[in-house]
């Protein structure tokens, strides 16, 4: 099976990864190559962490991301790039459907309160779907702090992954949010260095990887296995959290020798394509005519805009006059905090 990794790069000549890694284009574009240490660390440690699991995957690398801005793409950097076209992370979808991944896997996306949903993202997640390739991602590592929302994990048709502690609890940074589908470990994860040797990484990253070499698996017991049968199949098969699913750890922690036998008789895939029959309406009509409005007042409309002006007025005196005051209550308290003796150095 192919899995297809989009992320910051992956140095192909890593003991845990030689002969097993091809390349892909640089949606990137920042100048950065191979070599550099800045260039491939995270990528580099979540291509090993597929192939601990799926040891005959075949890893297709493609570089989205940076490691300089924290697996993030900067915000006014990835503006312009989606000026110019699609965004690296689309365009790498996109790519790696055209050259046979038959898995991707995403250990990235923003952990904010403002995340943004991107529609050419969510276009190529639809489209991955269509061509039968399976899409995981990590649930984000903001559980500890604002807890946002994060993207390509909340985009339909993504395989979610949260990250579990040794014992099988959430780990206190994984991201609760209930597109959580399942989860997998993620703390203290030997994983391959891009400067050689291997260091411990902790994250809903490596849990993203880890179950996606879970679905490699399954994709391989069951080459027609569907992306709505491979989540069916891990969700059906885990160890389920006490109270069953919850947005902490989804469905649960993935049984991978379980989902990989179930893969071989998995549940009828009721999915399909619906025509699309226009937006006139948002039920089926019933002969209701449209709403109409009449036109506004000119009385109305006169009477609220004085009433707008004098309201700015007002604003305008408010302010003038806060200003004054609080350059004399500045003052006041630089005088009133004047040192009054010596103090210890």
């Amino acid at each position: 099976m192919t899995v297809a990794v989009l992320d910051t790069g992956v140095e192909v000549d890593h003991p845990a990864l030689k002969g097993r890694v091809t390349t892909g284009p640089d949606f990137r574009k920042d100048g950065l190559k191979p070599g550099n240490p800045k260039w491939g660390r995270h990528g580099t440690a979540m291509a090993s962490d597929v192939l601990k699991v799926a040891p005959k995957a075949e890893i297709l690398s493609v570089r989205v991301i940076d490691d300089e801005e924290n697996e993030e793409l900067d915000r006014k950097e990835l503006e312009e790039l989606r000026q110019r076209g699609e965004s690296p992370v689309a365009q790498g979808i996109r790519y790696a459907v055209e050259h046979g991944a038959d898995v991707i896997s995403m250990s990235l996306g923003d952990d904010d309160m403002l995340s943004s949903y991107d529609k050419d993202e969510s276009a190529a997640v639809a489209y991955a779907a269509r061509e039968g390739v399976t899409v995981l991602a990590s649930a984000g590592n903001s559980g500890d702090v604002l807890n946002g929302g994060s993207y390509p994990a909340g985009y339909a048709g993504v395989i979610s992954v949260a990250a579990a502690k040794p014992g099988g609890g959430r780990a206190d940074f994984s991201t609760v949010h209930t597109y959580n589908d399942v989860a997998a470990p993620g703390v203290d994860i030997a994983s391959a260095n891009n400067t050689g040797g291997y260091r411990s990484v902790d994250g809903t990253s490596p849990a993203c990887a880890l179950a996606a070499g879970v679905v490699a698996l399954m994709r391989a017991e069951n080459p027609k296995l569907t992306p709505s049968q491979a989540n069916d199949v891990l969700i059906a098969t885990t160890h389920r959290p006490a109270g069953g699913g919850n947005a902490m750890l989804g469905y649960g922690l993935i049984n991978a020798d379980a989902a990989v036998k179930a893969a071989a008789s998995p549940p009828k895939d009721m999915t399909g394509a619906v025509a699309y029959k226009g937006n006139e309406h948002l039920a089926t009509p019933d002969g209701t005519p449209k709403t109409t409005h009449p036109e506004l007042d000119q009385g109305l409309w006169m009477t609220g805009l004085v009433a707008a002006g004098g309201g700015l007025v007002f604003l305008i005196g408010g302010v003038f006059l806060s200003r004054s005051g609080r350059r004399n209550d500045q003052a006041g308290a630089a005088h009133m905090m004047q040192p009054q003796g010596p103090y210890p150095g």
